[in-house]
């Protein structure tokens, strides 16, 4: 005979019910709620992802199956019916699962503060900038058009490389630039902002400059400039130069008055 708490349950318990129940009143959640509160919907949402199972249906058949194990994996409810977790997904407020993950977020960045892993002593947090796109289902999803009668959503994330936790994301319809994604960033300073061409921006990376951080970015081949000194490297690991640069073109200047450093790798 089995003793003591369930795997799931002792999983769940990373989740504080009462910081949950706070953003649930913050919210009213439970108003008006008769049978699956939000925290069994929470509940069942995070069994369906631990278990890889890909349709509500399934995981409304799988915990129905152990209906009588529901109240040791930390369920208040008896039975799960499909009808009723669907419209608690389509109904509930979103905000509450939003001031959830902030909530994990910042615990979680808090554990891996001097984490090892990361093997580059920085005095900022370094973070990486990406995107990717979601496809979903254009006769259900129309709202969110994407091209060629598609349908998709875009999550822009802010990553932070010491425990690779994502501290920011947004979740936008699929035809939003990359770049946008900058002007809804708070910097902080003395971060790193490692990123890929597509967020290329002289207003924007000037922005990150005036924060006191720092950017790493590939820049693009027609971008125009004059070298104004050279650093000693070491070419032995790959470095080919380290130069301040100023810019040549108006416009660059008018953007980005400030110089930069650029680097070029073997």
């Amino acid at each position: 005979m089995h003793q003591g708490k369930y795997v799931f349950a002792q999983i769940v318990e990373f989740v504080l019910q009462y910081e949950f129940d706070q953003c649930v009143q913050r919210y009213h959640g439970n108003k008006k709620i008769r049978k699956l509160t939000c925290y069994d919907q929470f509940l069942a949402l995070v069994f369906g992802q631990l278990t890889n199972l890909n349709s509500l249906s399934g995981i409304v058949l799988c915990l129905n199956a152990h209906h009588n194990y529901l109240y040791h994996l930390g369920f208040r409810t008896k039975k799960l019916t499909l009808s009723t977790l669907t419209r608690a997904n389509e109904n509930r407020d979103w905000r509450i699962y939003r001031e959830l993950a902030n909530i994990l977020i910042v615990r979680a960045r808090k554990l891996y503060v001097h984490d090892n892993n990361f093997h580059i002593d920085l005095v900022g947090t370094p973070y990486v900038l990406d995107s990717t796109i979601i496809d979903l289902c254009f006769s259900t999803f129309r709202w969110a058009w994407f091209e060629l009668g598609k349908s998709a959503i875009k999550i822009h994330t802010q990553l932070d490389l010491r425990g690779n936790i994502p501290s920011f994301f947004l979740i936008t319809e699929a035809k939003m630039h990359d770049i946008n994604l900058l002007d809804v960033l708070e910097f902080e300073e003395y971060a790193y902002y490692i990123m890929d061409r597509g967020y290329f921006d002289f207003a924007r990376l000037y922005r990150i400059h005036q924060k006191k951080s720092f950017f790493i970015i590939r820049s693009k081949e027609s971008l125009s400039f004059t070298r104004i000194y050279s650093h000693h490297i070491d070419k032995t690991i790959g470095l080919r130069c380290d130069q301040t640069i100023k810019l040549n073109h108006f416009y660059s200047q008018k953007h980005y008055p400030a110089k930069f450093k650029t680097d070029q790798i073997l």
